[in-house]
């Protein structure tokens, strides 16, 4: 049964959609609803009571560690714990539960560095003169750099247990605080079964010690019953903690997590400091070449796929990708490519080959190197970011291009002519949550004309599948509380003649969330009854930065925004990554993988065609 629209429960209409808002309403005039109430009480009968208890827990979740973190001092991680597990999140449904909750570990794992398992204290900071400010000096010099696979984000561990994390924005916090309590809630249960049989703990000793390897088989089977893990699971477990993996068990067998948690700084100011010194050498790079009077388009997307578009590099080397699959054996693309030789499969070979490179440049460095200066021949510049934002940067001249190694895909109507353009793409990696603010406030502050900002990012979907491309008309930011109406410059037709494997979805409706942990049943279901489909961290930031830009004032809070007729052309695409309601599908379950290619690069295409048609070197379709 279709879903009825409903009055938004923070005050905004979301029965209304862009075609039927208030005729009153003007281009960025705001229309000012009933001041914020509990959802129960402003739609008695609509809500149930745990459907606004739901986001009520969540909020308060918010506010607990906000507060507390203005502590002059170190505050202990397990005092979160209450308000952690009061959300019931989604993501981490058995936190409350005796045995372990793999999906939200192996969730926390993967957005964590490897050193965490020999932390005990985590300090927070916007710079490197707060760090030192707070005792901590030349922590980017003297500390160790580390990363983790499932987030970008600049962290720096000691060596000893004291790990320094950078924080870009507000929302940094809420993804990295509820991750970290949820892992602390994890390793704990996985400390107290190990505990509770000290013969299996000392066979986890051996085997970290490397005593008894032909008994490690047998351990690991007991081991994997005794803590209460699925053989999936598991396996996933000794893939993510790799040849470290009996040395980081004995670890959880032997102490519980009890890590602390300290706050140097934090300020609005502090934070548009940090993409100020981000957008540091984008500046350079435009006064070096001259470009700071040139139309600007920018694109949120991520560092490879439009710069594998648009230089043809892989292509260039589509015998030796071929080959490079077929002796390595590649696990998922050796069975696509014997799929596609025999003609069983419709995917694209140029998807085939742009996902091949990220492997192959990866095993080859001066190969990657080749590469680099290919791509500058052709206008293109991939520059480090700076700072607290681990946020890559690429330059693109249009005029530099080379129109014969363009995509096939974007050639159908014609070679553009890339000459006639004057036009600067800066292109960039997807950013998290309002940093996604901060960074084009700054390109709008510094960039002579900005003439379009596309976003192609990956969200939730609570309608779709893993793969499909999603198009909004409707964004609920719960940041500010507005709805904004948009003119998306993106449709179904611009997307489904690229896709493959996934369906294009136009007319949707998105919620901007503060956080993935952030979420639940209650939660999305409050939303979904408001047809609200798509749940991601960075529409709403975009818009509030890009209305700033646009009309005379500075972003209204709990408020409808017609953006309809906005004077900058602005598209927005998201890509579903995962799917809440099911969480054998949620990404701390299983990653896009070679699929998420398809709706990618079907994205990517439609923003370059975009840009090309946009510049008048391409005919219109």
């Amino acid at each position: 049964m279709a879903l009825e629209p409903i009055l938004h429960p923070d005050g905004p209409d979301a029965s209304r959609s862009p075609d039927t808002a208030d005729p009153f309403i003007t281009p960025g005039v705001s229309v000012t609803p009933k001041s914020r109430v509990d959802a129960a009480a402003l739609l008695p009968g609509v809500f149930s009571e745990r459907e606004a208890a739901g986001k009520r827990d969540v909020d308060l979740y918010v506010r607990t560690y906000t507060t507390l973190l203005r502590s002059s001092g170190a505050i202990k991680l397990r005092t979160l714990v209450p308000a952690h597990l009061s959300i019931h999140s989604s993501l981490h449904s058995l936190a409350e539960a005796q045995e372990p909750d793999m999906a939200a570990f192996m969730y926390s794992v993967q957005r964590l560095p490897d050193c965490i398992e020999r932390v005990t204290a985590v300090v927070l900071g916007q710079t490197a003169r707060i760090f030192a400010a707070g005792g901590y000096a030349d922590v980017e010099e003297q500390w160790q750099a580390v990363t983790s696979p499932g987030r970008r984000r600049k962290w720096w561990f000691d060596g000893n247990a004291t790990l320094a994390v950078f924080i870009a924005s507000v929302s940094d916090l809420d993804d990295f605080i509820p991750t970290l309590v949820a892992y602390q809630i994890e390793w704990n249960k996985l400390h107290r079964l190990l505990h509770a049989s000290p013969a299996l703990l000392e066979s986890v000793r051996q085997c970290a010690a490397g005593t008894s390897p032909q008994a490690e088989e047998t351990t690991a089977e007991v081991c994997r019953e005794a803590l209460m893990i699925e053989p999936r699971d598991w396996g996933r477990l000794r893939g993510a903690w790799g040849t470290t993996f009996w040395q980081t068990l004995e670890a959880v067998g032997a102490t519980e997590k009890s890590m602390t948690l300290q706050m140097l700084g934090g300020t609005h100011t502090g934070y548009t400091r940090v993409a100020q010194r981000w957008w540091r050498p984008i500046r350079a790079h435009f006064q070096q070449r001259d470009l700071l009077n040139r139309p600007v388009y920018f694109i949120s997307s991520n560092t490879h796929s439009v710069a594998n578009v648009l230089s043809g590099t892989a292509r260039r080397r589509r015998d030796t990708l071929i080959r490079y699959v077929q002796e390595s054996q590649h696990s998922e693309l050796l069975p696509e490519y014997e799929k596609m030789m025999r003609g069983e499969v419709r995917a694209s070979w140029d998807n085939f080959l742009y996902f091949a490179a990220r492997g192959y440049f990866a095993l080859y460095p001066d190969d990657r190197n080749r590469r680099s200066h290919e791509e500058e021949a052709r206008g293109i510049f991939s520059l480090p970011s700076e700072g607290a934002l681990d946020c890559g940067i690429q330059i693109i001249e249009v005029n530099k291009l080379h129109a014969a190694d363009i995509d096939p895909r974007l050639l159908v109507d014609g070679v553009p002519d890339v000459t006639q353009s004057d036009a600067v793409i800066v292109n960039i990696n997807y950013p998290l949550g309002m940093a996604a603010n901060h960074i084009l406030t700054q390109v709008a502050l510094n960039g002579a004309m900005l003439r379009g900002v596309y976003v192609l990012g990956k969200a939730a979907t609570l309608n779709g599948r893993i793969g499909d491309v999603m198009l909004c008309s409707t964004v609920y930011d719960e940041h500010t509380g507005n709805t904004y109406w948009l003119d998306n410059c993106f449709r179904y037709e611009h997307l489904a003649r690229y896709l493959v494997y996934g369906s294009a979805l136009d007319n949707q409706r998105a919620l901007t969330t503060r956080g993935t942990f952030l979420q639940n049943q209650a939660y999305l279901d409050l939303y979904y009854r408001g047809n609200y489909t798509v749940v991601e961290m960075e529409a709403g930031p975009y818009l509030g930065a890009l209305y700033e830009d646009v009309f005379p004032m500075r972003t209204p809070q709990n408020e409808n925004v017609n953006f309809s007729q906005a004077p900058i052309d602005f598209g927005l695409i998201h890509y579903a990554s995962d799917t809440p309601y099911s969480r054998a599908y949620t990404l701390g379950a299983r990653g896009l993988s070679y699929y998420g290619l398809d709706s990618t690069y079907a994205s990517t295409l439609a923003i370059l065609r975009r840009v090309f048609e946009r510049e008048g070197i391409s005919p219109a379709s």
